[in-house]
């Protein structure tokens, strides 16, 4: 039985990989292994979503949900210097990679925590949440996430996630206008959409 990269404490054996790549033109290194998301390169989505994140103006620290082995909270750390910038993922091995990944591109203003979803995840409010969802976790985990991510944002903060249409965008753009009273497609590319939505209170 194979395993999901979602499962908490991965049993499959461990077969380090590592690879180099550019992001928004910095160039990094990342280590993974098997029972994590896309471990031989970075997922198109998640570049996507990457090539089209702007903080917003609100002050305040930046959360990577689903952080995997790390390439959008090492981005975020690489853009946004002066921002705090905090990975949680429930995979373990994950996290363990993403802080080693940290290390090796020598991110300093940012930390990976072993978290079952945002709920719960310290009393911080974030100025942004920025996620590519774990969907083969059902899309309920992700519907959850929305709701989260609105509860702890800043007021102006902005929810930023990337779906694919056949994972159900259009329906989880519906949810996070339910949920912020507005959302923005901020890009589609190859069937991905690049959703935006900002709490006001």
């Amino acid at each position: 039985m194979s395993e999901h990269y979602f499962t908490n404490n991965p049993q499959s054996d461990s077969k380090p990989f590592q690879f180099q790549t550019t992001i928004n033109s910095y160039n990094l290194s990342f280590e993974t292994d098997d029972g994590v998301f896309s471990k031989k390169q970075i997922d198109y989505g998640t570049r996507v979503l990457l090539e089209q994140f702007i903080a917003p103006g609100v002050e305040g620290d930046l959360l990577d949900v689903g952080c995997g082995y790390g390439p959008i909270g090492i981005t975020l750390g690489k853009s946004y210097p002066e921002r705090q910038v905090d990975l949680i993922d429930i995979n373990e091995r994950a996290v363990s990679l993403a802080n080693q990944n940290l290390q090796l591109n020598q991110i300093s203003n940012a930390q990976a925590f072993v978290s079952d979803g945002i709920d719960g995840f310290s009393e911080k409010s974030y100025a942004a949440v920025v996620t590519n969802p774990p969907f083969r976790a059902g899309k309920q985990v992700v519907v959850e996430m929305i709701q989260d991510s609105f509860l702890k944002l800043k007021n102006y903060g902005e929810l930023w996630l990337v779906a694919q249409k056949k994972q159900g965008a259009p329906s989880l753009k519906n949810k996070m206008e339910e949920q912020f009273n507005n959302v923005e497609v901020i890009k589609r590319d190859k069937g991905y959409y690049v959703l935006k939505s900002k709490r006001i209170d």
